[in-house]
Formats: structure tokens, C-alpha cells, sequence
């Protein structure tokens, strides 16, 4: 049973496709809900993993930041506000709404100084610390399940009352006891982990874009 209707076209429109992924589908819709939640009361989803999953994280950022499926153009009280207030009529048509949603992987300077000056492992953590607030989200992606330093950012958000989301593997790694919910790829070898891993975010970026912004 799915939570509603965008839920259930979405994720048997993904299941058809890829039919591994039914295993998927229930934790699929959870998701779906807490990140909904999240946006509907104006708070932030973070993002973070390491390699391939960094770029995933990365990919799911920008998915959620502009259109994806859907073009997103601003509402007519939003474009008569930039008229007013900064008297060019094109910039509100260059402008798409979006979630906010950040990358902790693209600060460099500060990852690389806190690598060098305090502990590798916790730049994703001490960003959290930093930026988040309770009610946001946070998806770490790791494919085996125990990436230190995500596992180190979830429990700064377990403590700051921040929703914890995996994205994983078919193991039971050390950052699920750590993750309020838990999406498995039912693989174990890291490419065929990543592989799964893009059609669910996608799945699950096209279902909030059809919610906050479909007609």
C-alpha cells in the first residue's frame, strides 16, 4: 500500500523497470514521506558519500535544485515581486523554483582544512553540526554501509534531531543502526550497488518534483 497516488505511479513505474528494486519499494515510499515532511516545513536536505557516491550525492542535488522532469517556473506573484522590485520582467522566466537541497562534498576549502587541521573523518560531520537544524534530512550514500565519516555525520544528526537517510548496499554496514530509514540495493559489489542507486534517487527526486510542483 502506497501513500498516495504520485508514490505508487512512481515506484511501479520503477519496479516494472528494474525489478530487483521491489525489494526497495516500501523503504522507497517511507522516504518519499520523511523528505516530503522535511520540505513542506521549509527545512533542508543535506547530501553526502564518498567517490562514486559523492557524485551521487552530488546528482541528487542537482536534481532537486532546478527542474527535473518538470519545468518549475516561478508563480505570477513571485514574477510580479522581482517586476517590482527590480524592474526587468526576464529574470523571474530565468529562474526555476526548487528544494533546497545542499552538497556537503563542494566546499573544499573548508573540508580540506578541516581534514588537515582537526580529523578527516568528521568533515561531514562538522558541516552538519554547522549548517543543520532540527526537522532537516540528511542522505548519506555509502555502498558498503560503513563509511566512517558518514557514519560520524549521522550521529551529529541523530543528536541535532535531524532525519538520517542511507542509501546502501545488501549489507548491514555500521551506519544503519545510526539511519532512521534505510534504502537497500539488493547487490554487494560497489559498481552494481551504484548502478541501483540512480534509478532509486531518481525515482524519488521525480516524486517530490510531481508533488511540490506537478499541476
Amino acid at each position: 500500500m502506497f501513500t498516495d497516488i504520485t508514490a505508487e505511479r512512481y515506484i511501479k513505474e520503477l519496479v516494472s523497470r528494474y525489478p530487483v528494486l521491489e525489494s526497495a519499494a516500501e523503504s522507497l515510499d517511507k522516504v518519499y514521506v520523511a523528505l516530503k515532511r522535511c520540505f513542506v516545513n521549509d527545512k533542508t536536505l543535506f547530501c553526502a558519500g564518498n567517490g562514486g557516491s559523492a557524485a551521487d550525492a552530488e546528482h541528487i542535488v542537482g536534481e532537486m535544485m532546478k527542474g527535473f522532469l518538470l519545468p518549475r517556473p516561478l508563480n505570477d506573484a513571485m514574477k510580479a515581486a522581482f517586476r517590482q522590485s527590480t524592474g526587468d520582467d526576464s529574470l523571474a522566466g530565468r529562474l526555476q523554483m526548487g528544494l533546497r537541497c545542499i552538497s556537503l562534498i563542494s566546499h573544499p576549502a573548508l573540508n580540506t582544512a578541516f581534514m588537515n587541521d582537526v580529523d578527516p573523518l568528521m568533515i561531514y560531520a562538522q558541516q552538519l553540526f554547522v549548517l543543520g537544524r532540527p526537522g532537516d534530512a540528511v542522505i548519506g550514500i555509502t555502498t558498503s554501509g560503513n563509511a566512517e565519516n558518514i557514519c560520524n555525520m549521522f550521529k551529529v544528526a541523530r543528536a541535532r534531531s535531524i532525519t538520517t537517510i542511507l542509501l546502501t548496499g545488501c549489507r548491514q554496514g555500521k551506519c544503519e543502526p545510526f539511519a532512521d530509514f534505510v534504502i537497500h540495493a539488493p547487490e554487494s559489489e560497489t559498481y552494481k550497488v551504484q548502478e541501483l542507486h540512480l534509478p532509486i534517487y531518481h525515482c524519488l527526486c521525480a516524486m517530490l518534483e510531481e508533488n511540490f510542483y506537478g499541476k
